[in-house]
């Protein structure tokens, strides 16, 4: 595969990964107890902590895609989709 197509996966996986991370330790400002002012939504968060979120996706979205690589690479994928004999033997 080439470099483009490794970066493109790491890319749909980074962006899957982010929406789950976007949701860890959210405090809504109706969780916190705290009024809302000036038409603000009570189901926004307090504090977004978005730098520690996008370094938390980057890490975990790294992980993620080196398991598909490996998984790609090592042949399973295409034994898995019925072509045994360009993958890794059993």
């Amino acid at each position: 595969m080439s470099p483009l197509t490794y970066f493109a996966i790491y890319l749909i996986c980074w962006w899957v990964v982010l929406f789950p991370v976007l949701s860890l330790g959210a405090r809504s400002h109706a969780e916190a107890g705290l009024e809302v002012k000036d038409g603000g939504d009570p189901g926004a968060p307090v504090t977004h902590n978005l730098k520690r979120k996008i370094i938390t996706t980057t890490w975990v979205a790294a992980l993620v895609w080196l398991v598909i690589i490996v998984l790609i690479n090592s042949g399973a994928v295409e034994a898995l989709m019925g072509r045994p004999d360009r993958g890794f033997v059993a």
